[in-house]
């Protein structure tokens, strides 16, 4: 009958729109698990291993090339702190800079250490009192950690007065979307 070939028609259209549907979000599943995580690297040095000595204060003492990649949406500037946590008076800040745009994709080496810097890039004060990198420089024996820690931001920060790593955590509460960390290791 008509009405048996119309139902048998109804069932086919739904049974290939189902799987139609179930592919779909099986292929969405698959895409969203895979989505970038923010990732950082440098050219001069792999994760856990050494820093070559011309970016410490045994060399030129200028700050490595850093590239990142997969940044959330929403993703407004990026900040870098870096610091060793391993300094025997306690964890010794290294670089503090923040306000990086959005669009930057890494550091080129070698970062002029003024604290303002061109495209509305900041930095802070490193615990050598001064503002820029400054390299490792751990006293003679086992060797020390130098962590890179990358953060994305929903927000460019206004910090006034001395900007430090803890007043530069401060402001960032609330605007972390991501972090992403490089470890390196120097040893005299």
């Amino acid at each position: 009958t008509v009405l048996d070939t119309l139902s048998h028609s109804l069932y086919a259209i739904m049974k290939n729109n189902t799987i139609i549907l179930v592919s779909a979000l099986i292929v969405l599943s698959c895409w969203t698990s895979t989505a970038m995580a923010l990732d950082i690297k440098s050219a001069a040095f792999s994760n856990g291993a050494a820093i070559p000595r011309q970016y410490t204060c045994e060399g030129r003492d200028v700050s490595p090339e850093l590239q990142w990649e997969g940044a959330p949406v929403g993703t407004l500037s990026f900040a870098l702190i870096c610091d060793d946590p391993d300094a025997p008076m306690g964890t010794w800040v290294h670089w503090v800079i923040y306000n990086i745009p959005a669009v930057a994709g890494g550091l080129p080496e070698g970062i002029d250490t003024s604290e303002s810097l061109k495209d509305g890039i900041r930095q802070g004060y490193a615990d050598f009192q001064r503002t820029g990198y400054g390299g490792p420089c751990p006293p003679p024996g086992k060797p020390h950690r130098y962590f890179f820690r990358l953060y994305a931001l929903d927000a460019m920060l206004t910090i006034k007065g001395k900007v430090t790593k803890e007043s530069l955590l401060s402001a960032m509460q609330g605007h972390i979307l991501a972090q992403a960390g490089l470890m390196g290791t120097y040893k005299r």
